[in-house]
């Protein structure tokens, strides 16, 4: 098989990785794809990013199956054209991607379907939105309605901050046009989840759950980012959190696509919060999670590309997913900076790393390492201890170096 993994992350680096020691798979092209994906087994770049562009290829190279890494493609209608012009892809259709591209859209869908949640408000002019800010409870959420890399939601204390963040969204628009609505919603204190799962739209199948570290300083502090490392499995999932997200989220979802006809066949990722009033649904994400996946992939014993084409063949109720009975822990090193400014070009050294290195923001040329974005690389390593898997981890950090390099010393050390 020939495979296009579409996407430039430390995400699609993991999913290329993966998808590389399944025995059916001889070449791997990866669109952009990064340092990590050009020096890996199977593996070759392609410089492609429109949708034009990937189809064309697709077609000329006779790829077997596409798999798209980023949600932006996705929203933006990728398998709906793959589709028509007969090519295999694991992806949601555009109608289906509106769950992770529009708040608004999936938050009525949850409210259609009966599935547990925050209670919110939607807004689209700034005045209206501004009183409702003077008469809310606080805290509160205020999230932009469409895309915004994992950094369009901030928790309020005030109505101060409130009006500061809509006139950010609305008037400044720092998130170009995805702040121009956005959805006001109820503060739930608890513990966050990230629940990845497959869906063929006739069933869902889970996989093993994560607690992603979205702040970018020690102890959740700071501005959030898109992870800064992962834990798996979440320590707080216990079989009765689980029981309640498969009755009241995971099942009255897969409901509400199959009765709305989306045409979903991918990942659908469940970022779930749990309280002492219970397990509610926080949002959808309809690919899979950065850090999640790089903590997630290296437990799975089952071939990934197998369980994606069998989504794409309808025949998941057929399909057993094993997992190593051991759990992950993964570390993302940041340019120093971010989420905010930061500078790039700094050549990474990389020496006796026992880690699986997953690279993020960084190019190879000559077989050197440049970083390119925000976050960088991230370290996993597996164990049946969660606390020796964290161990291991943070000792390899020394290992890797660049300049200004930043990460937070205590992922998965809050969750004891």
């Amino acid at each position: 098989m020939k495979v296009l993994v579409i996407g430039n992350g430390g995400r699609e680096h993991a999913m290329a990785w993966k998808i590389s020691l399944s025995k059916a798979v001889e070449k791997i092209y990866c669109a952009p794809g990064n340092g990590g994906t050009s020096m890996e087994n199977k593996c070759e770049n392609v410089d492609l990013d429109t949708i034009e562009e990937l189809l064309l290829f697709a077609k000329q190279e006779n790829i077997d199956l596409t798999v798209v890494g980023p949600e932006v493609k996705l929203v933006q209608g990728i398998v709906d054209v793959f589709k028509k012009n007969g090519l295999k892809i694991f992806g949601p259709s555009k109608v289906a991607a509106q769950l992770e591209g529009s708040k608004s859209f999936s938050k009525d869908f949850m409210k259609k379907y009966g599935i547990k949640t925050a209670s919110y408000e939607v807004f689209q002019d700034i005045e209206i939105a501004k009183k409702y800010a003077e008469n809310a409870e606080y805290p509160l959420v205020v999230k932009a309605d469409g895309l915004a890399a994992g950094k369009g939601v901030i928790i309020c204390e005030s109505c101060h901050d409130a009006i500061k963040a809509l006139n950010e969204f609305m008037i400044d628009d720092v998130f170009k046009g995805a702040g121009k609505t956005v959805v006001f919603e109820e503060f739930l204190d608890g513990v966050e989840a990230s629940i990845l799962s497959v869906t063929d739209g006739n069933v869902i199948i889970p996989f093993i759950s994560a607690k992603d570290h979205k702040q970018v300083f020690d102890k959740d502090q700071g501005p959030n980012t898109g992870g800064m490392g992962a834990i798996v499995p979440n320590p707080y999932c216990t079989p009765e959190v689980l029981k309640e997200f498969h009755d009241k989220i995971l099942l009255p979802t897969l409901e509400g696509i199959k009765t709305e006809n989306m045409d979903y066949c991918g990942i659908i990722f469940f970022g779930i919060m749990i309280t002492k009033k219970g397990t509610y649904l926080l949002e959808y994400n309809v690919r899979m999670g950065d850090p999640e996946t790089q903590a997630v992939l290296p437990l799975l014993i089952s071939d990934f590309t197998e369980i994606m084409l069998n989504a794409i063949d309808g025949k998941l109720k057929y399909t057993k997913i094993q997992w190593k009975k051991e759990s992950s822990s993964c570390v993302v090193l940041a340019s120093g900076g971010y989420p905010g400014k930061y500078e790039t070009g700094k050549t990474i050294d990389i020496k006796n790393a026992k880690s699986k290195v997953f690279v993020a923001g960084a190019t190879a040329a000559s077989g050197i390492l440049k970083t390119t974005g925000g976050r960088v690389i991230a370290l996993v390593n597996t164990d049946k201890s969660l606390e020796e898997a964290i161990r291991a981890t943070y000792r390899d950090i020394d290992n890797v170096k660049f300049d200004d390099m930043y990460y937070r010393r205590d992922i998965g050390t809050l969750y004891k």
